[in-house]
């Protein structure tokens, strides 16, 4: 059996590991990176040394060092200097399954911290193929343009004509003046507009697999360079040293992968929607409850009513992506892409928004705009409580539908109370007064994923000590707290998601292990399918012809974790920041979750003990020693060091 993706200019198929590339040139080596100055219009090329990827990987590893080197405590967000780095893995682009992700590294306008975000589909891939692993931008132009790399070359272009398209419109028309089967990155008005919780949508195509680096305001920080897109075009592939391994240590854990990921298949992540509010993991109404008695209606199953077919990112064996088709009703004609769990959660049940038709219209307007649906729903919600409780005089009800939908326009263009929202929950908080602090949930300045954490006592701990923020998916653990066991870690089987016991260690290995796969890139729903270090050593050592092993894998995660630690240390993160919100630690959910609530404290002073840092929570310079981070950290006569 075989999985067929055909996007124009080639297929993959997963079995028999055939990757047939209509019109390759060349087998290459591509760990090249283009340093782009904006202002300048200047474009230097480099190579990555071993020593560099050894160490730091690719993806968010690399960009790590690259924004401690270029940044400093004093570079502002929105300043020429800030980087805008797009930055692939040596595996980006290879055979190797569900290898088409990239990362986008830069410092957040929203937290004023690291800001990471990673993307699917296949911009990443074809950036390998047009020969580079990576991007590294700066400067400011004096007019929009658009960035066409293609075939080695880095061309600088007039974007005049399409500044102010949606995202959209952008790519088609983008598409048309370079080639047809290009990739494209692009913001949409919300960029444009600097809104600082704007994404960046790659490949908004709905007939294809896409990815969105949505988090941290990314988008942002490109419309505040004047830089509407970044398109990619190649023709070259990756080159791999020892393919014959290489087949041999891939071919016998795709099954593996498909078996263990049906159900991610079939319905997408919208399939978790019942799970979650079973477990009382399903943020509902701004945080106060786990559990939503109206969670079938905006169900992964309920969805698949309105799908019309099936695709999956470069070369991905799970195919979780879903495109979806609406009707011209009231929320007008979609035909895009299907809503994830985060957006069905952020733009449903924590706003008690059962109208599955407008969460999908609502997703389309935010890929269109290039918004983070995660962010925007969290600031509706916290917008919908102070309506609720007279602190904001607009009056926005829980569950309407049609609010949201205009919300999100308002947000694009900062129009009306669009301004405020536009901000994010912390910054509209702190506009609105002390009284909005109790329900304006955020850590470190980021509105929450959508797990909550008195679900998983090891979520609790992860968002806490996140470094861009409470994420999931920074340490990906919960799921070891569920069905997922990993032996290569000393887990064998499943932990108690309400113990604390072990939960710091475990939590230290997978936000370690998720460093490595967010550099790699690759997808995390790997572990699924039994994918650890053993075989991410093995995949790195046959692709790069570099000796890796289990043990150079989990120290080069624990390096890249550490490094960016350090980058908001400079910030003036410390223990004082590792906190959640109030209303997470004290306000029980009841049906799902036996009324936990996590001990953070006790589990803060294990993890700090545990990591070699201090008990204000910053890492030890015995620690960054023994990482071989001294070196990079303390030649820098940075203030706060």
């Amino acid at each position: 059996m075989s999985y067929l993706y055909t996007t124009g200019e080639f297929c993959f198929t997963i079995f028999p590991f055939l990757c047939e590339l209509k019109g390759v040139k060349r087998m290459v080596v591509t760990y090249k990176i283009a340093e782009i100055n904006l202002t300048k219009n200047k474009v230097t090329e480099r190579e990555l040394s071993k020593s560099e990827i050894t160490k730091f990987i690719g993806g968010v590893g690399i960009g790590a060092k690259i924004l401690w080197e270029e940044t400093d405590e004093y570079v502002h967000p929105f300043s020429p200097g800030n980087p805008l780095i797009f930055m692939t893995g040596p595996l980006t682009g290879t055979p190797i399954p569900a290898s088409g992700k990239h990362a986008v590294i830069t410092k957040s306008p929203l937290t004023g911290l690291i800001g990471e975000s990673i993307a699917g589909g296949f911009w990443g891939s074809e950036l390998r193929k047009a020969g580079f692993m990576g991007v590294v931008i700066t400067g400011k132009a004096r007019k929009p343009i658009y960035l066409w790399i293609h075939d080695g070359k880095v061309e600088f272009r007039d974007a005049s004509d399409f500044w102010g398209l949606d995202t959209y419109e952008a790519d088609r028309e983008l598409r048309k003046e370079t080639d047809k089967n290009a990739k494209v990155a692009t913001i949409g008005p919300a960029g444009e507009n600097m809104v600082l919780i704007s994404s960046i949508i790659h490949e908004p195509n709905p007939d294809v697999r896409g990815g969105v680096a949505a988090r941290c305001g990314v988008g942002a920080v490109m419309g505040s360079k004047r830089l509407k897109a970044v398109v990619v075009r190649g023709d070259d592939t990756p080159y791999v040293v020892d393919e014959d391994k290489l087949r041999e240590s891939v071919l016998p854990v795709i099954p593996d992968i498909k078996n263990k990921t049906k159900a991610l298949s079939k319905y997408g992540t919208a399939g978790l929607v019942l799970l979650c509010s079973e477990l009382g993991d399903l943020p509902t109404k701004n945080w106060t409850q786990g559990s939503w008695d109206k969670a079938e209606k905006i169900s992964g199953e309920e969805l698949i009513k309105f799908t019309t077919k099936k695709y999956g990112c470069y070369g991905c064996p799970i195919a979780c992506g879903h495109k979806v088709f609406l009707k011209d009703d009231k929320y007008g004609k979609v035909d895009g892409k299907c809503p994830e769990y985060e957006t069905l959660a952020a733009l449903g049940s924590l706003c008690l928004n059962d109208d599955l038709k407008a969460i999908i219209k609502a997703n389309e307007l935010c890929d269109r705009y290039g918004l983070d649906t995660i962010s925007v729903g969290a600031t509706i919600a916290f917008a919908m409580e102070a309506s609720e409780k007279g602190i904001l005089k607009e009056k926005i009800e829980w569950g309407d539908s049609d609010a949201i939908i205009n919300l999100i326009d308002a947000i694009a263009y900062k129009k009306g109370i669009g301004r405020l929202l536009s901000q994010g929950v912390y910054r509209a908080s702190k506009e609105l007064g002390p009284l909005s602090e109790e329900f304006a949930v955020h850590v470190k300045k980021l509105e929450p994923t959508m797990h909550d954490p008195r679900a998983y006592a090891s979520v609790a701990l992860g968002y806490a000590t996140g470094n861009r923020g409470p994420c999931h998916l920074q340490a990906f653990s919960h799921p070891l707290e569920r069905n997922v066991s990993m032996p290569e870690l000393g887990y064998p089987k499943p932990l108690d998601r309400f113990s604390l016991d072990g939960k710091a260690e475990m939590v230290i290995k997978m936000q370690n292990l998720m460093s490595v796969f967010d550099s790699l890139v690759i997808c995390k729903f790997l572990i699924f399918g039994g994918v650890g270090p053993k075989l991410l050593a093995e995949w790195l050592t046959y692709v790069t012809g570099f000796d890796f092993d289990t043990k150079t894998v989990m120290i080069a995660g624990e390096r890249i974790f550490n490094l960016k630690r350090m980058i908001n240390v400079r910030e003036g993160i410390s223990r004082k920041d590792d906190i959640l919100h109030p209303r997470l630690l004290t306000c029980k959910t009841g049906r799902g979750t036996r009324g936990f609530l996590p001990h953070l404290g006790k589990l803060l002073s294990e993890y700090y003990e545990l990591r070699g840092w201090t008990e204000t929570g910053i890492p030890k310079q015995e620690k960054l020693k023994e990482l071989e981070l001294d070196t990079i950290v303390y030649k820098s006569t940075r203030s706060n060091l």
